[in-house]
């Protein structure tokens, strides 16, 4: 039986060994899946001692995703172009780093949502990480418009920089998050205001009316966003779906299997729901 973990400090809130089980289940896979808690100071030292246990891949989740895709010898160009990755895959040839963050936010949107991005005005709070692993994919589903704003303006400045070039016709442009605009028909929270409790980073005004506003963040942390979204008639939508949606992009590296997501979210949903 092959084996796989999602590394991160902190991971026990993980629920990628309940995703990655219903995958397995659902296509006969002979895998198993558990958490990895790396030491903060010891990334490189805990991924090396991962890969001598036998280990074929892994997830990375917060705060190794930059690392991630250094200690990778090969890289997917989305990994190349968003400088992170949330998969390894552990090849006798070399370390493979892929970021399947953008893809599955892609797929939730478009199919869990509904909403097709084509033509669509779009901001995307937030320039670290989770913003940086979802730019390129986001920017390839075909927006008119693409604000990333962010709390430090040089950081969002950079970012779009970046991806300068594969914004094609999209109107691509970086804001701080007081002057960032108005009337966008998706808002994505890519920022760590939620972890912070915050639930207006930006102003109301951002939302065209029936916009869908998504926190990547699931849970409680992503309530507040929510809440406020809905109470100024955007369509709320959490991070769940692109929990699922990246995990199954994850599995399909890995195992050349890509499983229907749609059953796992709901079982997913249902679980979280009946723990309170």
């Amino acid at each position: 039986m092959d084996h796989y973990v999602v590394a991160g400090n902190p991971v026990e809130h993980s629920q990628s060994p309940f995703i990655h089980a219903e995958f397995a289940r659902q296509t006969g896979e002979a895998m198993a899946y558990g958490r990895a808690l790396f030491p903060l100071d010891a990334f490189d030292a805990a991924l090396r001692a991962l890969v001598a246990s036998g280990a074929k891949g892994c997830n990375i989740t917060v705060p190794f995703k930059f690392a991630a895709c250094r200690a990778a010898g090969r890289r997917t160009p989305r990994a190349a172009l968003a400088e992170a990755a949330n998969v390894l895959r552990f090849d006798t040839e070399g370390w493979l780093a892929d970021n399947t963050d953008g893809a599955g936010l892609v797929a939730d949107i478009e199919r869990g949502a509904g909403v097709q991005l084509a033509g669509k005005r779009l901001l995307l709070i937030g320039a670290g990480g989770a913003s940086a692993g979802v730019l390129g994919p986001l920017l390839a589903a075909g927006p008119s418009a693409l604000v990333v704003a962010n709390r430090t303006p040089e950081k969002a400045q950079a970012l779009v920089a970046r991806h300068a070039h594969v914004a094609g016709r999209c109107a691509l442009r970086s804001h701080g998050l007081a002057d960032c605009g108005e009337g966008f028909d998706v808002v994505v929270n890519a920022s760590a205001s939620s972890l912070a409790g915050v639930a207006a980073p930006v102003a109301a005004s951002v939302f065209a009316p029936g916009a869908l506003a998504l926190d990547m963040m699931y849970g409680p942390k992503a309530q507040p966003f929510l809440a406020w979204a809905g109470a100024h008639g955007a369509v709320p939508r959490d991070g769940l779906g692109m929990l699922v949606e990246q995990a199954a992009a994850a599995f399909d590296l890995w195992r050349g299997v890509r499983p229907a997501t749609a059953p796992v979210l709901a079982a997913l949903r249902e679980r979280l729901r009946a723990a309170g």
